[in-house]
C-alpha cells in the first residue's frame, strides 16, 4: 500500500519535456556534463577518455584526449579548481586541474556496503557523480532494486581519504537505470536513461517531489544546472541538449 501510494503521488507530478529541448553541442559518446559558476562553461567527457570545455551556447573551447578511459561522470570543485571524473572501467575517481586538465590523482572505490557489492568493475560501476557541501554523491546504472547485488542506489563517498574511497551512506530513491546525477538548489536530480525521467529528489525527506518525462529518442547519461536554471544533458548518442524547466 506503502510503495502504491508514493507512485501515486508522484505520478500527479510529471511533467513532460518533450519540446523543450535544444541540441547545442555534438560530442561524441557524451556520457558526462558538469557547469562552472566561475568560468560560467561547461565540462563533459565522454566514454573515449576525452574531455571538453564548452561555452553555454555550445562553442568547444579546449578538449583534450586524457587516455584509455570509459569516463561516465565528471564532478567540480570550485573552491579547489578540481574536476572529478567518475571512471567506470576501473571505479576510479580521477582529479584533474581544472585549468589545464593535467592529472593530479586517481583514488579507487572500495564497492561494497555493509556486505553488499554495491559496484562491479565493467559491469555495474560508477556512472553518475556530483559533489555537494564536501560530499562525493556516485550513482550506478543497475536494474536492480536495493539490497541486492548490483543494485541501484545513489553511494555517498568519504571524501577525506586519499588512497580508497569507502562507501559511508546509501540513498535508496527506488528508481532503475540511473546514468546521472546532480544538486541544484539543494535538491538531487537523478536522471533514468531507462525509464526517460529526469527525478526531483529530497534528501532530508527521502522523498520525490518531482518527475519529469524526457523524450525517448534520446540517451539521457549526465546532467547539470546553470545559474540561471537551464538544464544540460549529456546525450551518449552525442548530443549535448539544453532545456528549460518550469518549476
Amino acid at each position: 500500500m506503502k510503495t502504491f501510494f508514493l507512485l501515486l503521488s508522484v505520478t500527479i507530478f510529471s511533467i513532460n519535456l518533450f519540446a523543450k529541448e535544444k541540441v547545442i553541442a555534438k560530442i561524441p559518446e557524451a556520457s558526462g556534463i558538469v557547469y562552472s559558476e566561475k568560468s560560467n562553461t561547461l565540462f563533459v567527457v565522454n566514454d573515449e577518455g576525452t574531455i571538453y570545455e564548452l561555452s553555454l551556447k555550445g562553442k568547444i573551447k579546449r578538449e583534450k584526449k586524457l587516455g584509455d578511459y570509459d569516463l561516465e561522470g565528471i564532478a567540480i570543485d570550485e573552491k579547489k579548481n578540481i574536476l572529478l571524473l567518475a571512471n567506470e572501467e576501473n571505479d576510479e575517481i580521477i582529479l584533474l586541474n581544472k585549468k589545464d586538465f593535467s592529472l593530479i590523482k586517481k583514488i579507487k572505490i572500495k564497492g561494497s556496503y555493509k556486505g553488499n557489492k554495491v559496484l562491479k568493475k565493467g559491469k555495474n560501476g560508477i556512472e553518475g557523480i556530483t559533489l555537494y557541501k564536501d560530499k562525493i554523491y556516485a550513482s550506478n546504472q543497475s536494474n536492480k532494486p536495493y539490497p541486492k547485488e548490483d543494485s541501484s542506489v545513489v553511494i555517498i563517498l568519504d571524501n577525506k581519504s586519499k588512497k580508497k574511497l569507502k562507501i559511508k551512506d546509501i540513498i535508496d530513491h527506488g528508481y532503475k537505470d540511473i546514468a546521472g546525477l546532480c544538486f541544484y538548489k539543494d535538491f538531487l536530480y537523478l536522471v533514468s536513461d531507462d525509464a526517460n525521467l529526469l527525478i526531483k529528489y529530497d534528501i532530508n525527506s527521502k522523498k520525490t517531489i518531482k518527475e519529469y518525462k524526457l523524450s525517448k529518442k534520446y540517451a539521457q547519461e549526465g546532467i547539470t544546472f546553470d545559474k540561471k536554471g537551464n538544464l544540460y544533458i549529456a546525450d551518449d548518442k552525442g548530443k549535448i541538449l539544453k532545456l528549460k524547466i518550469d518549476e
